[in-house]
């Protein structure tokens, strides 16, 4: 940036705003990569499914140098249930699969919602991926938490399946 000076005080003057505006560069943005945010995968496997945030790390870890987070999300969606539906029909259509993975920040769009879903932190963590049986437990735990909310009705994700599409090159 090129500026014209004319005086000594514009000199120190121009100094002094520049020091502000370092100043104000180097204020960090806010962390807004949180547990019990929404999210949508964009990538892999299960993107377009909507997961949310159990465990975030900004900074990277030894053996994962990128800012990733562990989401718990919904793998198959519940699907339509009418008043006319038997007891039997509704319980099979009611249910949900889940999975459980880690992901670069890259490959998640968050949105504006937020869930407060209890997971529990010793059944759902990075170490399930070491043992298949922990895994399973993991997403069953994600699972039950994820049909136990929609049963009682707060469908955590409908605003966000009506107002999103994404399109797939």
């Amino acid at each position: 940036m090129y500026i014209k000076l004319k005086s000594l005080s514009s000199i120190l003057w121009t100094l002094n705003s520049a020091s502000y505006i370092y100043h104000i560069l180097n204020i960090e943005m806010g962390k807004f990569m949180k547990p019990g945010k929404v999210v949508l995968v964009l990538a892999g496997r299960y993107a377009g499914r909507k997961a949310v945030i159990v465990k975030n790390v900004d900074d990277g870890t030894s053996d994962r140098q990128y800012s990733h987070a562990l989401v718990a999300g919904i793998d198959r969606y519940p699907r339509k249930v009418t008043a006319t539906m038997g007891k039997k029909r509704i319980a099979k259509r009611s249910k949900i699969k889940s999975f459980v993975k880690v992901y670069n920040y890259n490959h998640l769009m968050p949105t504006r919602y937020s869930v407060d879903i209890p997971l529990d932190k010793a059944v759902v963590n990075k170490d399930v991926f070491r043992d298949p049986a922990l895994k399973r437990k993991a997403r069953r735990e994600a699972k039950v938490k994820f049909e136990e909310r929609y049963k009682t009705g707060k469908i955590f994700l409908a605003a966000v399946l009506k107002n999103i599409s994404i399109a797939c090159l």
